[in-house]
């Protein structure tokens, strides 16, 4: 597996390069939006946070009084080809399936914020535009070079060697480089000095607590330290799930990976419970994203108690304060 995606890697490298060459060159022009756009992105296959970057942002922006839209591809939804608006800020028009699992995750946390889906990115913009959004927040940007963005941000991290989609060096297209922060300290500091006219900023990934589906029962991160846990993932990075449990304290007796994006059809969930009732955890925990897909059906679970967990990176307050300084160039 580390050899195919190695080589996958490589070829991914070469054609970023001669794109990023192609568009250097003007031999094709990004498209401006008729608004502001604020990409969020990475260089490596797979997740990296990006999401909860995403709601941070949003949340920010709604704070100091800026309306902002979220446009995304809405990866594996039925929008995805002829677009769609999730959102408009005040009532959700569709579901998980319609906008993917991750757009209707963020507008679950961000419902003040505008959710556009589809291809067409600059399509998603103008609709946005056209319903008084000031700001798009593009998710999943930095290779979407076709659109012009006013502010790319990167998350990358330094462990990743061999799932990079680009080189590193193609960091310097961003604005903004959010370094995961190691235990080598010394991490960023090599970053800064490859390219010194970066704005660097480290980030972490906390956890903020359980969810219990379909309640407002909210616990702290340690609430289940030493329980006997059942628990399972759809996502690209599953052992980042499974990290964060065991920092937790909890007593794994079971871990499920699904592919990401998994739809969780019946046999899915009758594996889980079937394992549940044969190993007999304390509870059940998945992840945010995984849990909108599972939320209509509960009651499968029954007073089986099943969590999610909930996350957010924690940035150094400079960040955000780059952010506001960059904004007033264009909001």
């Amino acid at each position: 597996m580390k050899f195919l995606l190695l080589t996958f890697s490589i070829f991914s490298r070469l054609g970023t390069r001669v794109k990023d060459l192609l568009y250097r060159l003007k031999i094709y022009k990004p498209e401006k939006a008729p608004l502001p756009v604020i990409s969020v992105g990475n260089i490596a296959f797979g997740g990296s946070e990006k999401t909860p970057l995403v709601m941070s942002l949003l949340s920010f922006l709604l704070k100091k009084g800026i309306k902002p839209a979220l446009v995304s591809r809405g990866y594996k939804g039925r929008w995805e080809r002829k677009g769609g608006m999730l959102s408009d800020g005040t009532r959700m028009y569709g579901d998980w399936k319609d906008s993917g699992d991750e757009p209707f995750m963020v507008a679950k946390n961000a419902s003040k914020a505008g959710i556009f889906i589809g291809k067409s990115r600059i399509h998603s913009c103008q609709n946005a535009k056209d319903l008084g959004f000031e700001v798009a927040i593009l998710d999943d940007g930095f290779q979407h070079q076709r659109l012009h963005r006013d502010l790319d941000i990167v998350l990358y991290d330094p462990k990743e060697k061999i799932s990079l989609r680009e080189p590193v060096s193609s960091l310097k297209r961003a604005h903004i480089i959010l370094v995961k922060k190691t235990k080598e300290s010394a991490e960023k500091n090599k970053i800064k000095t490859r390219l010194p006219n970066a704005s660097l900023f480290g980030y972490t990934v906390v956890n903020r607590g359980y969810q219990r589906l379909g309640t407002e029962e909210r616990l702290p991160a340690d609430a289940f330290k030493g329980k006997r846990v059942l628990a399972f993932c759809g996502i690209a990075r599953p052992e980042r799930f499974y990290i964060l449990l065991k920092e937790g304290g909890m007593d794994i007796v079971s871990f499920f990976k699904f592919p990401d994006h998994h739809f969780y059809p019946y046999s899915t969930l009758s594996k889980i419970l079937t394992r549940y009732h044969k190993q007999n955890p304390e509870l059940v925990i998945t992840t945010e994203k995984d849990a909108v897909k599972i939320a209509a059906r509960q009651s499968i679970f029954k007073d089986i108690p099943l969590y999610y967990v909930k996350v957010e990176l924690d940035t150094e307050e400079e960040f955000y304060e780059k952010i506001i300084s960059l904004l007033q160039n264009f909001v």
